[in-house]
């Protein structure tokens, strides 16, 4: 019987092998609590004054335990939504109490970058990784769209999109782990995305024209923001000052687990039609909600 685990790690051994570096992402011991401690004061004030957080559910949060945290990813690289969640995490739990974020394996080009995002917890995005964590009865924090989400069109803010990436729900049906999907409204307006140019470059490509391209995210966007104004291509941003407000949403337990559920494609296919359902309908609360505050602060009072 088809197994996914199995795949990805015979695709990835090699590159494991070949790679290793002190901050490449493959080892879970080189969380700093320390350092994320000295993270906090930038993250509290980007939290209360610059994005002005708004958060709730957090008594969804299993008190103890393992679980696979699912998120939508948004406003591109800078991503504002992730580190306002870990600050959340971590006035909440201290910095002991472990969470690994799975982060894509383009993001760990850059060396001074992934030096830090070591040490906040990152590691790549494998299933070996996040069953080495859960063994450790950590948190696994997980972003299915990867960057098809992190830049999709505007017009898609409203949207929780994974780009049919399927792997998180057979990593939570192997690992026996319930699944702990957080939201957020306002974070995608930190950058206008008007469209993805992945398709034209690639033609461009062909016929000759050096565009640089990264194979791995798969995108190009083409967005309005700092610094850039108005940028092309997967780069470093600077958020707006937007307001976002976050969400931890009620925990979601599937009827099966074990390999044999990881490896039915119609339960796997149910069960991520589940989360994406019960995220979209959160979603879309808190959608409504902000319009409806929007809609009462514009009526004249008198």
């Amino acid at each position: 019987m088809f197994d996914f685990f199995q795949v990805l790690e015979e695709t990835f051994s090699d590159r494991r092998e070949t790679s290793r570096q002190q901050f490449d992402g493959w080892s879970l011991d080189d969380r700093n609590p320390d350092f994320i401690k000295s993270c906090m004061p930038v993250w509290e004030w980007l939290y209360r004054y610059y994005f002005r957080v708004t958060t709730d559910g957090w008594h969804h949060v299993p008190t103890t335990g393992k679980m696979l945290v699912v998120g939508s990813h948004n406003g591109g690289f800078a991503s504002p939504d992730t580190s306002m969640f870990l600050y959340d995490w971590c006035r909440r739990f201290g910095y002991e109490r472990l969470v690994y974020g799975l982060m894509h394996p383009s993001a760990w080009k850059v060396q001074f970058f992934a030096k830090a995002a070591v040490e906040i917890g990152a590691v790549i995005a494998h299933p070996k990784m996040a069953i080495g964590a859960f063994k450790r009865d950590a948190a696994v924090l997980v972003y299915p769209g990867g960057a098809q989400d992190m830049f999709r069109p505007y017009y898609m803010r409203d949207k929780i999109y994974f780009a049919g990436r399927k792997g998180f729900i057979k990593l939570a049906l192997r690992s026996e782990v319930p699944i702990v999907p957080i939201i957020s409204y306002g974070a995608h307006d930190t950058l206008i995305v008007l469209g993805d140019l992945y398709e034209q470059v690639q033609q461009l490509q062909k016929w000759g024209f050096p565009w640089p391209l990264d194979g791995e995210t798969g995108v190009f966007p083409i967005y309005l923001g700092l610094p850039w104004g108005l940028g092309i291509g997967v780069m470093m941003n600077i958020p707006l000052p937007v307001h976002i407000h976050t969400r931890v949403c009620a925990p979601i337990v599937f009827e099966r687990y074990g390999r044999t559920a990881a490896s039915d494609r119609d339960y796997v296919d149910a069960c991520y039609q589940q989360v994406l359902t019960q995220m979209q309908g959160e979603l879309d609360c808190l959608s409504e909600s902000r319009a409806a505050e929007e809609m009462k602060s514009k009526v004249p009072s008198g």
